[in-house]
């Protein structure tokens, strides 16, 4: 039996954010408390600013999420499958994943303004 070419390449067995796990699950746990306050204010009628403050916050939190996660599927799943693909399709898969072709990426996260976050 032949493997198909254009298949995807297999996952890895643990998700590039495993070492970090509990690091994204604190920064998750923030970010839903910051919510909750913002759904406190709201209910209390606080000031549009003050509002708009913590919106933001909470944003650029799942901003630095989403970049952590970038980061490391590039690193991992996407370096993974490089690593296992035949030397054409590494080309193509970089240019794919750099591009930011299949979804918002990094790139739409930069974009979104979330390129000026520090990294831990």
């Amino acid at each position: 039996m032949e493997s198909d070419p254009g298949a995807p390449a297999p996952r890895s067995a643990a998700p590039g954010y495993r070492a970090d796990k509990d690091a994204v699950l604190r920064r998750l746990r923030r970010v839903e408390g910051q919510v909750r306050g913002l759904e406190r204010m709201v209910e209390e009628d606080r000031y549009c600013i003050e509002v708009l403050d913590q919106v933001a916050a909470a944003t650029r939190a799942l901003q630095a999420v989403a970049l952590t996660h970038v980061d490391d599927h590039l690193s991992h799943c996407v370096a993974d499958a490089l690593r296992a693909a035949a030397p054409r399709k590494r080309r193509r898969s970089a240019r794919c994943s750099c591009s930011g072709r299949g979804g918002a990426g990094r790139r739409g996260a930069v974009e979104a303004g979330a390129g000026a976050l520090p990294m831990s």
